[in-house]
């Protein structure tokens, strides 16, 4: 199910995380060659990110949310 980013916070080993308005979290990791997100190193690449849909593999499994629900 595609879901829209409506935030990003670090985990403790410093990789970005999205957070989807669905309220489940997905990691947005840059790590060419194999996953190539340059927009996730910069602050206006996160920015530009805010709204962008991501498919969410928890809500199609109907699991519970990482976090509070966006409004």
């Amino acid at each position: 199910m595609q879901q829209p980013i409506v935030g990003f916070h670090l985990d403790a080993a410093q990789d970005w995380v999205a957070e989807l308005a669905c309220g489940h979290d997905q990691h947005v990791r840059h790590a060419p060659p194999w996953i190539e997100r340059p927009w996730t190193q910069t602050a206006a690449g996160r920015q530009w990110a805010l709204g962008q849909c991501l498919e969410c593999r928890k809500c199609d499994r109907q699991c519970p949310p990482d976090r509070a629900r966006s409004t």
